[in-house]
């Protein structure tokens, strides 16, 4: 993944088609995170706990019911990726950008807790079927996440 072009309204990014595959597959994960992550207080002492938290997830599950049909939008927009000789160039919006990081984060830190909170980075000798996929998620997500914001980066300067 490389930048091609950073303007005020606009990032320009070239995908190989291996990676433009990768991003498409890591973005269709959305979302990882578990609901019951989504704590309104851990100790619980709210006035009417159950109905707030009750409210929370309703929200964020609208929220996430959203973010599912704009990434559905964006990845069917046929002017999103134009198909070049060596792969494809991404065109976003910098708020475009920035909603993809939180999608891409979502599935990182998703897959991280589905992999059980690992304290340290696993090692290649805990990867099996069961965690392999996860892994992989969280990996590719947190790389892709890194050329986001080291492009975000470039546009600040």
């Amino acid at each position: 993944m490389k930048l091609i072009r950073v303007t005020k309204s606009n990032f320009l990014f070239h995908l190989g088609k291996r990676e433009k595959h990768l991003l498409t597959q890591v973005l269709l994960l959305y979302p990882r995170i578990p609901p019951a992550t989504f704590r309104l207080s851990k100790s619980g002492k709210l006035p009417d706990a159950e109905a707030n938290q009750r409210l929370l997830e309703e929200s964020l599950a609208e929220q996430r019911e959203q973010n599912r049909k704009t990434l559905q939008a964006f990845l069917t927009d046929p002017r999103r990726f134009t198909d070049t000789e060596s792969g494809s160039r991404l065109s976003i919006s910098p708020s475009e950008l920035e909603w993809l990081l939180q999608i891409l984060n979502d599935v990182r830190v998703g897959s991280w807790i589905i992999l059980g909170s690992p304290e340290q980075a696993m090692e290649f000798k805990l990867l099996n079927e069961k965690t392999a996929a996860d892994f992989w998620a969280m990996e590719m997500s947190g790389q892709f996440q890194m050329n986001f914001l080291a492009a975000l980066e470039k546009r600040e300067v």
